[in-house]
């Protein structure tokens, strides 16, 4: 005889052996493989930068100035005579702690007044998401601009600058998100059924707005990296002799007609990281859709 709790109960076993999982609904895409490996790739190069870089990335003097790309210098040399190829790795290690710093801030600082402006509505709503639009018709490199002319010329106030430009974004995002999530029947019952403000926001709002804000976080590295290399570009970020990748592009420019490796291997670091963040997030994206949920 069947028992009737274990027939009720078949549809939603069925349904939970017919998801694919997450990793694999990522790794499935070519583009989620891809960008997941790089991603994957640059994270071990970062932590092991000081294994796999031959040299020192600041001692002067590691080889002859200007040394075209060698078996002894794979990536030739700068104008000090520091190994091209010791810097690009430690500069990795820098990108990535600029772009997760600068995320973080903003990613934490956004979701946060998102949050808050959606579930409490009223005057702190228009206060709030009013104040972000402010700062959200202004662009985030001219935003960044002045927060460093303000704190200095530095890499750590470049992080910083990167992170306060980009929360208008988050904000706006989380918000809207989270006005979606209101209007949605469990949120309502769980209004009706008394639970009070914190669990509201951090047990119902927050855990279903978390995807949105990884998808964005991740595109949003891309950003931070390139912004934080324009800073870098143009002498406010990492400061000589700090192995940065915007600061090595500008510090090869005048070199580019004698040694162009000194632009182009920075250069192609930096598109290859975007890159990589850019199919990663959008692979993300996809993966986290919940439509995508039951596809075999």
């Amino acid at each position: 005889m069947t028992d009737v709790t274990d027939t009720a109960d078949a549809p939603g076993r069925e349904e939970r052996k017919g998801r694919t999982p997450f990793v694999v609904r990522l790794v499935r895409q070519p583009a989620g493989a891809i960008g997941l490996a790089i991603v994957v790739a640059l994270v071990a190069i970062a932590l092991l930068a000081d294994q796999i870089a031959p040299y020192s990335p600041i001692k002067m003097a590691a080889g002859r100035p200007l040394t075209s790309p060698s078996f002894e210098h794979l990536l030739g040399t700068d104008e000090f005579g520091r190994d091209m190829f010791s810097r690009i790795v430690h500069g990795a290690r820098l990108t990535l702690q600029i772009g997760l710093i600068a995320v973080g801030i903003s990613l934490t600082v956004g979701t946060l007044i998102g949050l808050v402006a959606a579930y409490a509505g009223g005057f702190v709503e228009k206060l709030l998401m009013r104040s972000t639009d402010v700062v959200f018709s202004f662009t985030e490199t001219l935003i960044a601009l002045a927060f460093v002319a303000v704190l200095g010329p530095s890499l750590e106030n470049a992080m910083i600058a990167v992170g306060i430009a980009g929360v208008p974004f988050y904000a706006r995002t989380c918000y809207a998100s989270a006005l979606g999530e209101e209007g949605k029947p469990y949120f309502e019952a769980s209004i009706a059924a008394g639970a009070g403000h914190a669990r509201l926001l951090f047990l119902h709002l927050l855990p279903n707005v978390v995807p949105t804000m990884i998808v964005i976080a991740t595109l949003g590295l891309s950003n931070a990296i390139l912004a934080a290399a324009a800073l870098s570009f143009l002498g406010l970020g990492a400061q000589p002799p700090t192995p940065e990748w915007g600061a090595m592009l500008s510090a090869g420019r005048d070199f580019f007609n004698r040694a162009p490796w000194l632009m182009l291997y920075p250069g192609l670091a930096i598109a290859l990281t975007v890159l990589a963040f850019n199919i990663l997030g959008d692979a993300l994206r996809e993966a986290l859709d919940p439509r995508s949920k039951d596809r075999s």
